[in-house]
């Protein structure tokens, strides 16, 4: 495959669009293309090099919000809290009532 030259069409993700499309190198650092515009949405980004930014939550994070959540509503994490809601009716949500 020949080089990248200013102005070629490669493929790269795009962050605006979210997909892999079709970009225009505007830049170059040496060999490589630095920076590419988007053909659909006109916006400008570093190359990327076809790859999907990584997800925003974090497998970890996301472990220790539900072990947070099991201490603020331990009731629902007894066996007795389990069959109040598996008696619940299914698409409704119950719902504790504040005291004031």
């Amino acid at each position: 495959m020949r080089e990248c030259r200013l102005g070629d069409i490669i493929d790269d993700y795009c962050v605006k669009c979210k997909q892999i499309m079709n970009h225009a190198v505007v830049s170059m650092l040496g060999a490589d293309p630095a920076k590419v515009r988007c053909r659909t949405c006109h916006s400008d980004h570093d190359y990327r090099h076809e790859l999907a930014p990584p997800p925003k939550v974090d497998l970890r994070k996301q472990a220790l919000f539900q072990e947070v959540l099991a201490k603020v509503d331990p009731v629902s994490a007894t066996p007795d809290g389990a069959e109040a809601e598996a008696s619940a009716p299914p698409g409704r949500v119950k719902v504790k009532a504040k005291k004031n």
